[in-house]
């Protein structure tokens, strides 16, 4: 799949091709049906899928300060949009300028002499160009005029998740920051993932017999709410299980946040410097503060016993 930052990378001689945008943070179920309603598409006329995406968010650029956290960085979704097929993964800087396009300029500069669009494939509520003045009605009317066509598909999925809302971004974030990964799962179709390069704390685990991986974190990223969790830690194409720590370390009177994952049944793994994976399964309990050292231990074997009999049941 190739991968493109800008119009300017976009090759000269590329040609007609199918489109969608959008933000896709998450990469959840809903946009897998625009997406793969996209690619389909592009095999029946027989040219590329391109997905448009935008970085940073747009609500940061027309709000500072609004950037909401992130459920995928851009590499990652990158990869969730290859599996689906797409050929190739557009990402536009959204600066100040690029927002004050409007809609008419936005489908000329992007969709018609760069993409060369056939079709574009979107969401009933999508909105693009300056203050969001552009929808699917007017995409429409500029097909007309640039010869594309609009496929508009209902992204709209429910299920248990969020007590039955449409299944949405923004209903994921929720979820994570409420510790609710079962949930944010559901939507997403594949537990939570939060990334990151491995760095040294405190090295308390490691003394106390249960080594972790601290996690140093990307910008923006979504953290699920503190507590203990069942997941895997994923390093260099392998997935082990692993017991998740999200909080301030309340029996040491930390106060930065962290997340550190431990290996479980793994003895001598350096991962310092190493990037890594971590993917949230299970909720196991909240952060708390114990009487004494030694119940911290027990209750720490206790979570090891729990996280390995989740993740035993998943297998």
């Amino acid at each position: 799949m190739q991968r493109w930052r800008g119009l300017e990378d976009i090759p000269q001689d590329w040609g007609r091709s199918v489109v969608t945008i959008g933000s896709y943070d998450g990469v959840h179920r809903g946009h897998q049906l625009i997406i793969k309603q996209a690619v389909d598409r592009a095999r029946e006329l027989g040219v590329p899928a391109v997905v448009v995406t935008f970085d940073p968010h747009p609500s940061e650029v027309v709000r500072p300060g609004s950037h909401p956290p992130l459920l995928a960085p851009h590499h990652r979704r990158a990869e969730l949009m290859a599996q689906l097929g797409v050929d190739a993964v557009l990402i536009l800087p959204f600066t100040t300028e690029f927002s004050k396009l409007s809609p008419a300029e936005f489908v000329v500069k992007v969709l018609v002499d760069k993409l060369h669009a056939k079709a574009v494939v979107e969401g009933p509520n999508f909105r693009f160009g300056h203050k969001a003045a552009g929808n699917v009605d007017f995409l429409v009317e500029q097909g007309k005029v640039y010869d594309f066509e609009v496929e508009v598909i209902d992204l709209y999925v429910t299920g248990e998740a969020g007590g039955g809302l449409p299944f949405s971004s923004t209903l994921t974030r929720r979820l994570v920051a409420e510790g609710d990964v079962e949930g944010a799962r559901e939507i997403l179709g594949r537990p939570h993932r939060v990334e990151g390069v491995v760095v040294r704390g405190a090295q308390r685990g490691r003394e106390m017999g249960f080594p972790t991986a601290n996690v140093e974190t990307l910008p923006h990223t979504a953290i699920p709410a503190d507590g203990v969790y069942a997941g895997f830690l994923h390093v260099e194409g392998e997935a082990m299980p692993a017991a998740v720590s999200v909080g301030t370390n309340p029996q040491f009177d930390g106060t930065e946040r962290t997340v550190e994952a431990y290996a479980i049944d793994r003895v001598g793994l350096d991962l310092y410097g190493l990037h890594v994976a971590v993917d949230f399964l299970a909720y196991v309990r909240g952060q708390a503060k114990f009487d004494s050292l030694e119940a911290l231990l027990e209750q720490i074997a206790a979570d090891v016993k729990r996280c390995r009999e989740i993740i035993a049941a998943e297998a």
